[in-house]
Parts: structure tokens; sequence; C-alpha cells
């Protein structure tokens, strides 16, 4: 590999790391599964490049990092990058490891966020255009398909590796995720997107938008037996499977008749938050009101949370209070699982 075909494929391969890492937030049905395939190759890929780099440039950067500010800004880097990588390994192999109050996962994530804005800055500030020789030419070929091998290749042995060792991450799910109180009741983990935190009330859930008929029930009214088994996976790296009882978000929507042009249903907070679905997707889901032989508690989203099989863990919108149908999707869904923790409610002083 030429050296600036080596920088460039390092680059490449860090900006489909952060790509495919950001898709996996999304990626929570089996069919799915291939997004979080793609990161983990990419970070294979990545090491593998990364040997490349050192050792073309290691004995050199080692022979000048005390004298020289350049070598020891590039020592920096390439210890950041196997960090990143270190991270990533060690909560796929050894489970829930925290460091200083957080998880591997989380350092990983934030990692890679800075390596990412790192590595975008110095190719706009010094990046080389690649040449034909650095893209072409049998040397090249035979190095990219040797990386791209090594990288299946450990993608494969990952979990026979594992489970031969006897590791914890040979027991996790598709998305990465470790099992926690399945089927326990309330007894999960009890996370926020960022950090809603609303006071426990008493409310009604109003059905409302183009409906021929607006609805306002009280949680006693919502509480009508309809089951559904689903797994919450949570981006945090837990996974929790338990049996929901409630109402049926497409019963609700029968009685409420949606009116012509109505083709997306937004799931509303009491915090703000929101998530959007298409109106035949959302008939499927669930409005919770009791998990396994237990009410919900506050902080699973009492009175009422979504479930949401096969979506990632924020999009199971707690503290429901109000379902509305439009025409449109809603853009500003996104923005509002930031934003929902700066409003009176999701703060707890409303």
């Amino acid at each position: 590999m030429t050296p600036r075909g080596t920088d460039w494929s390092l680059a490449l391969l860090v900006a489909a790391g952060v790509a495919s890492g950001l898709a996996t937030w999304f990626a929570g049905s089996p069919g799915s599964a291939w997004v979080v395939a793609a990161h983990t190759l990419a970070g294979a890929g990545l090491a593998l490049v990364l040997v490349f780099k050192l050792r073309r440039v290691g004995p050199r950067v080692a022979a000048k990092v005390r004298r020289e500010p350049a070598a020891r800004r590039g020592a920096a880097a390439l210890a950041f990058v196997a960090l990143v990588l270190a991270t990533g390994v060690l909560w796929s192999t050894a489970g829930h490891v925290a460091v200083a109050g957080y998880s591997v996962l989380v350092w990983h994530a934030a990692l890679g966020g800075v390596l990412a804005a790192a590595v975008g800055l110095h190719a706009l500030a010094r990046a080389k255009p690649p040449r034909r020789r650095d893209v072409a030419g049998r040397r090249q070929l035979l190095a990219t398909a040797a990386v791209g091998a090594g990288a299946v290749v450990a993608w494969q042995l990952q979990r026979p590796l594992q489970r031969a060792l006897g590791a914890p991450g040979a027991e996790r799910r598709f998305t990465g995720s470790y099992d926690a109180g399945s089927f326990t009741g309330n007894d999960f983990p009890a996370t926020s997107w960022v950090a809603d935190r609303p006071r426990p009330r008493t409310g009604r859930l109003a059905v409302a938008g183009q409906v021929r008929r607006e609805l306002s029930l009280d949680a006693q009214a919502l509480d009508r037996g309809d089951e559904l088994t689903a797994t919450l996976d949570c981006t945090g790296g837990f996974a929790s499977t338990q049996r929901w009882s409630g109402v049926r978000l497409g019963r609700l929507l029968d009685e409420a008749g949606v009116a012509t042009g109505g083709r997306h249903v937004r799931v509303i907070s009491r915090t703000g938050y929101r998530w959007s679905f298409g109106l035949e997707d959302a008939r499927a889901l669930l409005l919770a009101t009791r998990v396994g032989d237990e009410a919900l508690s506050h902080g699973h989203g009492a009175p009422c949370r979504l479930v949401a099989p096969g979506r990632r863990g924020f999009q199971w919108v707690k503290w429901v209070e109000r379902i509305e149908v439009h025409e449109d999707p809603d853009p500003g869904a996104l923005a509002s699982t930031v934003l929902s923790s700066f409003t009176a409610a999701g703060r707890g002083v409303a």
C-alpha cells in the first residue's frame, strides 16, 4: 500500500465506521443486522490498515517523538485510533465494563465522534488527493483484498472464539446489547435518551389530528389486556425482553377513525419527546400500561409507554400523553429527542 493510499484508506474506514455506528442506532430488527456487521467490518479493516501504517511510520515516529511536535501529534493520533478500536473490542467481548462511571460503549461512541471530527479537520487542512497509483495497480489490489478478507475472517471468528473462551460477548444480541432483567417486570434498567426526568403525574391520553372523533382516555381505559412480548434494545447497550400489556394502537386509531389523508402517526410524550410512524406500522404497536404482572413504573414511562418491536429503545416513547395523526412524517422528531430534556416537563419543574 502506498503511503498516500494508506492514509486515505484510514480516513475512509473511519468515515465508514462512524456512519455505520450511527446507523446501528436505528438497527433494531434482525433484518438490519447487516448494519452492525458493516460496523464490525469497518473496525476490523481499520485495525488491519493501522498495521500497515505502523509498519511504515512506527520506527520513524518513535525516533523523532521526543524532539519533533509533528511526530508527537502523529503518535497521539495513532494511539487515539487504537483506543477507539480497543473500547469497541472490549465492549463486544467483556460486556458491561465501566471506566470513570461510563460504560466502554459510551466511551467508544464518544471517542469515535472525536476521531471523526479530527480526521475531517485534518483532511480539510492537509489532505493530498489520491493518485492513480494509490488506488490502482496489482499491489494495491492485493493489499485491499487482504484487508477485506482479514476483516471478514475476524468478523466470522469473533463469536466462536468468544464461546470457546467463555467470554460474555458470545451471549450479546446481534445489536451488541447484553441481556438485562428479561421477564422481571419493572426490574430492568430505566434510562432516557438524553435526560428527561418528568415528575410522576396521572394524566389522560388524547388521540387527535386527522381523525373523525378525538379521544381523551384515562389510564384505566388503556388497560385493555392486549399483550405483546417484545425486546427493548437500548442504544446504551442493554436489551430486556418483557411481556407488555395495554392497548394496541391500532384499536385506538379505529375508535377515533383515521380521516382521509392521515398517513403518519406521532406518539408524543409529556416532555415533548416524540416519534413518527407510518400508519400501517403504527397499528401494530402497543401502548403499555403494565409490564409482566406489574403496573408500569414511573421510570419506565407510566401511565403508558410505547412498545415498538424491532426498533431501538429511544423510539419506545415514554410518558405518552398524545397520539396525533398527520398527513406527512414528522421532520422534527429526531431533534425533539434532545430538546425535550430542556422543556419544563422534561426538567421536572412543571
